[in-house]
């Protein structure tokens, strides 16, 4: 979709209500078609793959260092299973800072419309996929990696006072990035199938997330005053930094008994890692700069800062 068609000249109000209608019928109808229970569609009480990694052991954080080199394979398997859990939390610390923003944004507007009968829809499903990772984590044993202290309250913030550009834009910065781990796990043989399933039902039902959230910044950034978009890029920004800062939790290595402190230091050093972070945001970030929603003074101190660009 060309930058001229979306501009605010070239759509009439009439014509955006049109498409958003048009889109969100087909996102309800393929939820209809194809969505999961993950209560009923995992098997929970299978027996894990011994040997098995949690996640693709080139995207442990630690991969390629010194410290992963005197892993034992025991440890690195162990390791694997805490880092793909810490990311499931942090998905799910999103996901419910994201039902908080939907149901405002419902809260306003017409529930006769597509749009929001898609929201409501939407809502339902990050419902359940919170309740998924939940079980996930459950089931390996782990223990909780919540985001840290400041990130965890600053979401109540964040979910309280962000809307337009920035809601639709950070919402893209958690599922696109969750999005591009998981499609890769998910065909990788060498990691555990339970870690696949849940992987597989989060990125069918995600895809329809990100198409939502994706048209409608499409409509709204053209429309942006200079002081939303100043706003919205700093939100966006802000929100993008927190996400990729907590995706691996320094209590994973403690897992292998490794030093929280010294192998988190070892882990944001690392070339590796830094790389991973910005391939999970190769598709994110092309889409956001064409959208206005990174540039300037927010995208050296913050983006950069947490390897995402």
């Amino acid at each position: 979709m060309s930058a001229e068609t979306l501009s605010a000249k070239a759509v009439k109000p009439e014509e955006s209500s049109e498409d958003r209608e048009a889109v969100a019928r087909r996102l309800l109808r393929s939820s209809l078609q194809h969505s999961y229970e993950p209560n009923l569609d995992i098997d929970w009480d299978a027996a894990l793959v011994e040997g098995a990694y949690g996640m693709p052991a080139h995207r442990v954080s630690l991969y390629g260092t010194e410290l992963w080199d005197g892993l034992t394979e025991e440890q690195k398997v162990t390791l694997s299973v805490h880092e793909v859990c810490s990311i499931a939390r942090v998905g799910l610390w999103f996901e419910i800072i994201l039902m908080q923003m939907l149901l405002r944004y419902a809260y306003d507007r017409d529930p006769r419309s597509q749009h929001i009968q898609y929201a409501l829809t939407e809502i339902a499903d990050e419902c359940r996929h919170s309740v998924m990772f939940a079980k996930m984590t459950e089931r390996y044993g782990v223990p909780d990696y919540r985001p840290r202290w400041l990130s965890h309250h600053l979401g109540r913030l964040f979910k309280t006072i962000t809307s337009g550009t920035a809601m639709f834009a950070a919402t893209l910065v958690a599922e696109e990035i969750t999005d591009q781990l998981q499609r890769e796990g998910m065909r990788d043989e060498s990691v555990q199938p339970l870690t696949r399933m849940v992987s597989k039902i989060h990125v069918t039902e995600e895809a329809r997330h990100v198409r939502y959230a994706r048209e409608e910044l499409a409509r709204l950034a053209p429309r942006a005053s200079r002081l939303e978009r100043l706003v919205g890029r700093w939100l966006t920004a802000f929100a993008a930094h927190r996400i990729a800062t907590n995706l691996i939790h320094p209590d994973v290595y403690r897992s292998v008994g490794l030093d929280p402190k010294q192998a988190r230091k070892v882990a944001r050093a690392n070339p590796h890692h830094q790389e991973t972070v910005r391939w999970s945001a190769r598709k994110l970030v092309p889409f956001l700069r064409e959208q206005g929603m990174i540039g300037g003074l927010s995208e050296k101190l913050l983006w950069r800062k947490a390897f995402l660009v």
